[in-house]
């Protein structure tokens, strides 16, 4: 099926574990220990893989940002 048909039914295409750990710049066994340590991304099981919806990487990646930089004073004061 290609992202046309998927797009048709509402539906994504899924990303494979070593998809993902190419994308994000990491190692696949990287993105497993993330998820041991709670702090992954959300996975679908599909059969013995996991896959992973760009809309749930989007919305982890968003929870990830770091706190709004706080701005200088104006007038060189620190």
């Amino acid at each position: 099926m290609n992202s046309e048909q998927l797009a048709e039914l509402g539906l994504e295409r899924l990303l494979t574990t070593s998809e993902l750990a190419d994308y994000l710049g990491l190692r696949v066994q990287a993105i497993y220990d993330l998820r041991a340590e709670g702090r992954g991304p959300r996975g679908i099981p599909v059969g013995r893989e996991l896959r992973f919806a760009p809309s749930d990487i989007r919305r982890w990646l968003h929870e990830r940002h770091e706190p709004e930089p706080v701005a200088a004073p104006k007038g060189g004061d620190l």
